[in-house]
């Protein structure tokens, strides 16, 4: 068993980070003291406007607080937090009620007709934003990059895999030659092995996961056109795209998980593939027409 004495000497990477917000925010202001001056910025923001954290992203404090995003992530390690996000998540638990990490718009006494009114609403205001953020110059210049390339590979973690195995679906059907990579041991592989011939389209809710950061880097590193897919606002991710496609979603800023940023995901993969078909019309027309009768063969 782990004494007392213990804890306090391994004390704060070794606490837990399940630690109140109030403890989190105490804790910031008795190191406050102690830290370097990136540091001290960084801790009197979050001390001041805790609640504007909760929305931000990683880039974004550390354009606030003048700093680099590497010196937001320490601070976070310094305080026992893995990372950016779970500090976010620490601090939304002050400002937040429980229901919210279900969904943003629910109460913990709604009715299930009230339920679907909700969700429904918040999945069509998301596609509404979603639609208004897009850029149509970015989407053209996507879709120039992937007729350009010999192939494509499409990288995603998490609830980003399954976009990433539609999109590379919806690509098979109409005749590109793409791949899914979904394992982030395989995605710096594949990332580092690619070259001027291939396009990245990379999905990340967040644009802070680790592993599909270092995947875009390594690609764009090697070469590859990259292409990303991520919410609006700064990321570290969109340092290392060539395109960015913009969605709309607020759920970032309580849960880990997505919902409604599925939907808004995979509207752009809809609209980025309609534009493909499109721009190579008799082919594409062609091809959907032959892989629809190899898979009616698959109906009764």
């Amino acid at each position: 068993m782990v004494t007392t004495k213990r804890t306090r000497r391994i004390s704060p990477e070794a606490e837990s980070p399940r630690s109140t917000p109030q403890a989190m925010l105490a804790r910031i202001r008795s190191l406050l003291p102690t830290m370097g001056a990136a540091s001290q910025r960084i801790g009197e923001f979050v001390i001041n406007y805790p609640a504007d954290v909760v929305h931000m992203s990683v880039s974004e404090v550390a354009e606030r607080t003048q700093c680099s995003e590497g010196s937001v992530v320490g601070f976070c390690k310094l305080l026992g937090a893995t990372g950016f996000q779970q500090l976010k998540i620490s601090l939304a638990q002050q400002i937040v009620q429980p229901v919210q990490y279900i969904h943003e718009d629910l109460e913990s006494g709604d009715s299930i007709d009230q339920v679907v009114s909700k969700i429904f609403h918040s999945n069509i205001q998301t596609l509404q934003e979603t639609e208004s953020v897009l850029d149509p110059a970015a989407l053209a210049k996507a879709v120039a990059l992937i007729r350009q390339a010999q192939r494509i590979e499409i990288y995603g973690i998490g609830s980003s895999s399954v976009i990433a195995h539609d999109a590379h679906y919806r690509m098979l059907r109409i005749g590109l030659q793409a791949t899914a990579v979904t394992d982030s041991h395989v995605q710096a592989i594949s990332a580092s092995l690619t070259g001027p011939q291939v396009v990245v389209l990379t999905i990340s809710h967040s644009g802070s996961t680790h592993e599909t950061v270092l995947a875009t880097r390594l690609a764009k590193e090697a070469g590859a056109s990259t292409i990303c897919i991520t919410n609006f606002g700064k990321s570290p991710i969109q340092g290392y795209a060539d395109v960015v496609l913009h969605t709309m979603s607020r759920e970032t800023h309580f849960r880990t998980e997505a919902m409604t940023s599925r939907l808004a995901q995979l509207a752009i993969i809809d609209t980025l593939i309609a534009c493909l078909a499109l721009a190579d019309y008799d082919k594409s027309v062609q091809t959907l027409r032959s892989t629809f009768e190899v898979l009616s063969n698959k109906r009764y």
